[in-house]
């Protein structure tokens, strides 16, 4: 079984990379991470709306998908999220779930990745809020394309996604 660990939020083409990677591989369990985040700016959906996406992506595709909360306990998160993942190897491109599941002597495939700094969460969570003033469709499709898969940019529109990033920066002090 081979193990795709993250927030997914939203599911980018890093993540798209690792999954697929992985299912070369074997059977795959794709993990859930902060399933039961409290709804921000730096969790815009909720797990249930998150599995949905990768679904919609996997587009019947075979995979196992499980939500994982957290424990906000680093040195015991392997052991935790084992419980929900089970055994395995751990599909990663990012340097520090390497080294945490490592350190527990879990096995990790370490996947190469030349984009990931461009694709990290952050960073697509801020553009998909700078496109949530946008209210010409095909305008927002277009840019999203590059960081996001195409069905994972229609269920955010198909989904009223964006609106709600909209939504929670009212309020908040923007920058530049």
């Amino acid at each position: 079984m081979y193990i795709v660990l993250g927030r997914f939020q939203p599911f980018h083409r890093g993540h798209a990379h690792l999954v697929d990677a992985a299912l070369h591989k074997g059977p795959v369990t794709i993990a859930i991470g902060s399933s039961d985040a409290e709804i921000n700016m730096n969790n815009p959906w909720d797990a249930s709306e998150r599995e949905s996406m990768i679904r919609e992506w996997l587009s019947g595709r075979e995979a196992n998908i499980v939500q994982i909360p957290d424990i906000n306990d680093p040195p015991n998160w392997v052991e935790h999220a084992k419980k929900f993942h089970g055994d395995g190897i751990l599909v990663t491109s990012d340097e520090d779930t390497r080294n945490l599941y490592s350190k527990s002597d879990f096995p990790v495939h370490f996947v190469e990745y030349s984009q990931r700094e461009s694709l990290e969460g952050w960073r697509v969570r801020l553009t998909l809020k700078m496109l949530s003033t946008v209210y010409e469709q095909d305008g927002q499709k277009q840019v999203m394309l590059a960081s996001i898969p195409e069905k994972v940019v229609d269920w955010l529109i198909d989904n009223d996604a964006l609106h709600r990033l909209y939504s929670m920066s009212q309020g908040m002090e923007h920058q530049g």
